[in-house]
């Protein structure tokens, strides 16, 4: 991996705005729905579904970052109300109680309820640099780890060996999710990557209903995906040594899953995470770097992946304390993400892209 602390810096912040300032107000006009819609599928844990607080006088809430720190201008109109992007659609869908599928947003984006989460910053910079309709299609659970619930489909089990002993763990469709080497699993109820098989399910089911969730779409191409998880694989030493191989895997199995081998990925680091951490965290971050098409350590990604360093975003937050319920984390993680993917469309284009006035 040749990512330095200094090169990642400068990654992440050069993705917060576009390039030449700050994102205009949107227009308010529809994409063209001549063109197929451009699907965006955000996955993740807690940190992806947001916790970011909007109303409040408070510093961290993002009424006060707007009105008291003339922060994300673009979010509010000339009356003081919050924007809306009629060329972004923003569904938002989980695995309900008892099984199925709830869904908890299908709208415009704007900002509405008592948090956000990173698909507003992701949604505004899509929808100001991409001509076509977007979906932004956030299928996710929190507290789910990479390593267990959210495997990929053909992972491999594998040994690890943890507190003096050697543990088994377990290979897709397995349970649990590690028994002790020489000893017989006892199943229970729940699988390696049952919440990958949900959170994709999930999403495809929306796809198949496009026109329930995209008003007049007929068409659509998954384009990218997004990824924000992390938080419980510091927790098991053994998640967290395979986090770069399991984060590979779930690359290839989710452009296999929605047919879409040329989709892009970003994934977002922990944000109290700095390059060069020792322990769990620093393999989970090691691991992101490393997937980042620059980093070289894969060269099949170059053109395809990108990693967002979000320690200078944090606000000095934590992923396991929902960084504060800070809103300009969510913001900023999520401009930066956006901001990356335009990036790597750019890129898969060749030239840059025309932008709405």
């Amino acid at each position: 991996m040749t990512c330095t602390l200094a090169t990642s810096l400068l990654l992440a912040a050069s993705f917060v705005r576009p390039p030449g300032g700050e994102l205009p107000d949107p227009d308010g006009r529809p994409a063209d729905m001549g063109k197929p819609v451009k699907v965006f599928v955000l996955l993740g844990q807690s940190n992806m579904l947001g916790f970011g607080k909007v109303a409040g006088e408070k510093p961290g809430t993002l009424e006060h970052a707007v009105r008291e720190q003339s922060r994300y201008p673009f979010l509010v109109d000339d009356e003081g109300a919050w924007t809306t992007r009629k060329d972004v659609r923003n569904v938002r869908v989980m695995v309900a109680r008892g099984g199925g599928m709830r869904v908890h947003a299908n709208d415009w984006l704007t900002v509405e309820g008592k948090k956000i989460g990173p698909e507003v910053g992701i949604g505004h910079q899509l929808g100001h640099a991409l001509e076509e309709p977007v979906l932004i299609l956030k299928s996710c659970i929190g507290n789910r780890s990479l390593g267990w619930d959210l495997l990929p489909p053909g992972s491999p089990g594998y040994e690890f060996e943890d507190g003096g002993k050697t543990w088994v763990y377990a290979g897709s469709g397995e349970s649990p999710h590690r028994w002790e080497k020489g000893t017989e699993p006892k199943k229970i109820g729940w699988y390696a990557g049952k919440q990958y098989d949900d959170d994709v399910a999930n999403a495809k089911k929306v796809l198949e209903e496009l026109s329930t969730y995209y008003p007049g779409a007929t068409r659509f191409e998954v384009a990218g995906f997004f990824w924000w998880q992390g938080d419980k694989d510091r927790y098991d030493r053994g998640h967290a040594a395979m986090y770069e191989r399991n984060l590979l895997r779930l690359i290839e199995a989710l452009r296999a899953d929605f047919e879409a081998p040329e989709a892009k990925f970003v994934c977002a680091s922990l944000g109290q995470t700095e390059e060069g951490a020792n322990g769990v965290e620093g393999q989970i971050l090691a691991a992101m770097l490393a997937v980042d098409g620059r980093s070289q350590a894969h060269p099949a990604l170059k053109d395809d992946v990108r990693a967002v360093y979000t320690h200078p975003l944090s606000q000095g937050g934590a992923s396991n304390g929902h960084y504060g319920g800070d809103a300009r984390t969510y913001m900023d993680v999520g401009l930066a993400m956006g901001g990356a993917m335009v990036e790597l469309l750019r890129l898969e284009a060749k030239e840059p892209r025309a932008t709405k006035r």
